[in-house]
């Protein structure tokens, strides 16, 4: 696999954090959103998220991030380049970790990574295809405390986005009043990403929201968004009770 490199106006969305990791904000601080961010998750409303959460990689002296949503009690899905080190080559899976619902040092469950699949056609052409920066990770430990949530294709507004950012990475933020059109392969999410929501869900079909795709990048600040094609939905045929169609 390639160094990771995505041209022009897109910026990749997975977060190194130091080791240690800041502490929690005040609630007060957190439900106070500065420009170019997801708002955070109100307090009340988290039980219904806890699909979403964190997925760690462990370095020598960092902690990476990406954001993943559970589809399976044994399966997240996520951004390919996610799952690549700083060098561009794979993240061995014994380095990945997976915090469901994280909140403030806690999380819902969670479960080291046994392995993972990348979509075919990310790296084809060596370079990564950002119209296919998806990917599967299969979780050693199944979660079985937490309702994964149901793919969809329904990609029409209002999308929702939800994971975690380096302005709150120990809360989940989201929008749920997000604006969209296709573009090429990829939807423009107009919802501000920042550093760590790489990899998180966008959703559409909202208040039973099913995941239609992950971010893979910003652009121009508003999310770039990997559509979930039949790839997935192939990988995923096991694991039929918990998608939606």
């Amino acid at each position: 696999m390639s160094p990771l490199r995505i041209a022009g106006a897109l910026t990749a969305l997975a977060l190194a954090l130091p080791v240690p990791l800041a502490a929690q904000d005040p609630e007060t601080r957190m439900m106070t959103p500065r420009d170019g961010e997801l708002p955070a998750v109100a307090r009340d409303q988290l039980a219904d998220w806890q699909a979403v959460g964190r997925l760690n990689t462990r370095g020598v002296s960092r902690l990476g991030m990406c954001s993943a949503a559970l589809v399976a009690p044994d399966t997240l899905l996520t951004a390919a380049h996610c799952l690549a080190g700083p060098d561009g080559n794979p993240t061995s899976p014994d380095m990945l970790h997976f915090a469901a619902g994280w909140y403030g040092g806690d999380s819902a469950a969670d479960s080291p990574v046994a392995s993972y699949e990348i979509h075919p056609q990310a790296y084809a052409r060596v370079q990564l295809d950002v119209e296919h920066d998806i990917a599967l990770v299969y979780l050693a430990e199944p979660i079985s405390e937490v309702d994964p949530l149901p793919l969809g294709s329904r990609l029409a507004p209002p999308f929702a986005l939800a994971g975690y950012h380096d302005h709150r990475p120990h809360r989940l933020s989201a929008r749920f009043d997000c604006a969209g059109r296709p573009v090429h392969q990829l939807l423009f999410v107009d919802c501000p990403v920042r550093p760590g929501n790489s990899g998180g869900p966008a959703l559409s079909g909202g208040p039973d929201w099913q995941i239609v795709g992950v971010v893979t990048a910003s652009a121009r600040g508003n999310a770039l968004v990997v559509p979930v094609d039949e790839w997935v939905r192939a990988q995923l045929l096991q694991g039929a009770p918990y998608t939606s169609e």
